[in-house]
C-alpha cells in the first residue's frame, strides 16, 4: 500500500541540529571528572559542622598537651605550701591545689597521659584485632570456630577483676593501665573485622585474585582489609575516648597513674574531698577537659562514620 502521509523535506530541518562532534582533544573539557572515594568522604566529613568542631577541638587539645606545660614557670611537681588552694589568678591561671601545685600545668600534663593512653589502646586494638579477626574470617571452618570460642572466653572475663589482678601482680602505673585495656579491648575490633571479611571473601575480585595465584596474605592485605578500612577507622576513633575515660576512672579509684604524676583522674580524686570547702576549680577543670575530650572524639567519630557510609553518598 502506498504511503500517502506527508513527507518532511530536508530543507525544513534547522541547521542547529547538525552540530559537529567535538574533536578528541576537546572531549576531556566537556566531561565532569568524578571524585575519588576518599575525596568524596572528606567532602561529606567537612560538610558536617559538628564533626569539624570535634576535629578542631582534638587538634587544639593535642597542641595544648604538647606546649601547655611550658606556658607557665611552674612544673607539675613544683610545690609552694604558701600558695596552697589559691583561686585562679594571674599567677595560677587555673588555681592551685593543697600543695601549691599549678592546676593549669597539671591539667595539660594530664592531657598528655590521657591522650597517650587513648592512642596506645587504639593502636594495640588495631594490630591485634585486625590480624586476629582477618585470619579468623578468611580461614573460616574449624579455625574460625576455635578462634571465636577463645574470643568468647576472653569476653566473659570481668574487666575490673582483670585490672585489679594486674595491679596486684605488676603494680599500678601507666604501663599496667595500657596492658589492662589491651587484654580484652581488641575483641570488639576482631569481631568487626571478622564479620566484614566473611562478607567480602567470596566477592568476585577476591575470587579472581585467588584464581590468578594470589597468596592468602596478599588477598587479605590488598583486597579484604582496604575494603574494611571504613569501619576500622571509625572503631579506632571511638576507642580513644573510651580508653581515656577508663584511665580517668581507674585513676579516680586509685588503680591508675600514681602521684606525683598528674592525670585527670587523679586530680579529680584529690579534689573530691575538698569540693565542699569552696575549692571548686580543683575538680572543675579536670572534669571539664575529660568531658570536652570525650565529646570531641565522639562527635568526630560519628561524623566520620556517616562520611564513610556509602548509603549517605548522594
Amino acid at each position: 500500500m502506498e504511503d500517502r502521509s506527508p513527507k518532511k523535506s530536508a530543507s525544513n530541518v534547522p541547521d542547529e541540529w547538525f552540530v559537529p562532534l567535538p574533536k578528541e582533544e576537546q572531549q576531556e573539557t566537556i566531561h565532569h571528572k568524578g571524585d575519588s572515594y576518599w575525596k568524596d568522604v572528606m567532602g561529606r566529613l567537612f560538610a558536617n559542622k559538628l564533626a569539624v568542631t570535634g576535629l578542631i577541638l582534638i587538634i587544639l587539645l593535642t597542641i595544648m598537651a604538647i606546649i601547655g606545660p611550658f606556658l607557665t614557670e611552674h612544673t607539675y611537681r613544683s610545690q609552694s605550701i604558701l600558695n596552697s588552694n589559691t583561686a585562679p589568678n594571674s599567677t595560677y591561671w587555673f588555681g592551685s591545689d593543697e600543695l601549691g601545685r599549678d592546676v593549669f600545668t597539671r591539667v595539660w600534663y594530664g592531657a598528655r597521659v590521657s591522650l597517650f593512653i587513648g592512642l596506645a589502646a587504639a593502636l594495640i586494638e588495631f594490630v591485634i584485632g585486625v590480624t586476629y579477626g582477618g585470619v579468623s574470617g578468611y580461614r573460616g571452618g574449624k579455625v574460625d570456630n576455635v578462634m571465636m570460642r577463645i574470643v568468647d572466653v576472653l569476653y566473659g572475663l570481668p574487666y575490673l577483676l582483670v585490672v585489679v589482678l594486674l595491679m596486684v601482680v605488676m603494680g599500678p602505673g601507666l604501663f599496667t593501665i595500657i596492658i589492662a585495656l589491651s587484654i580484652t579491648g581488641w575483641i570488639g575490633m576482631a569481631r568487626l573485622v571478622r564479620g566484614q571479611v566473611l562478607q567480602l571473601k567470596n566477592a568476585e575480585y577476591v575470587l579472581a585474585s585467588r584464581v590468578l595465584g594470589g597468596s592468602n596474605n596478599r588477598i587479605i592485605r590488598k583486597h579484604l582489609l582496604p575494603n574494611t578500612s571504613g569501619p576500622i577507622i571509625v572503631s579506632m576513633t571511638l576507642t580513644i575516648p573510651t580508653a581515656i575515660f577508663a584511665e580517668a576512672f581507674l585513676s579516680f579509684l586509685g588503680l591508675g597513674v600514681q602521684a606525683p604524676v598528674a592525670s585527670w583522674g587523679t586530680m579529680a580524686n584529690d579534689a573530691l574531698g575538698v569540693i565542699q570547702t569552696g575549692y571548686w576549680w580543683r575538680l572543675f577543670f579536670p572534669a571539664f577537659f575529660i568531658s570536652l575530650t570525650m565529646f570531641a572524639f565522639n562527635v568526630f567519630g560519628d561524623g566520620l562514620r556517616d562520611a564513610l557510609d556509602p548509603k549517605m553518598r548522594k
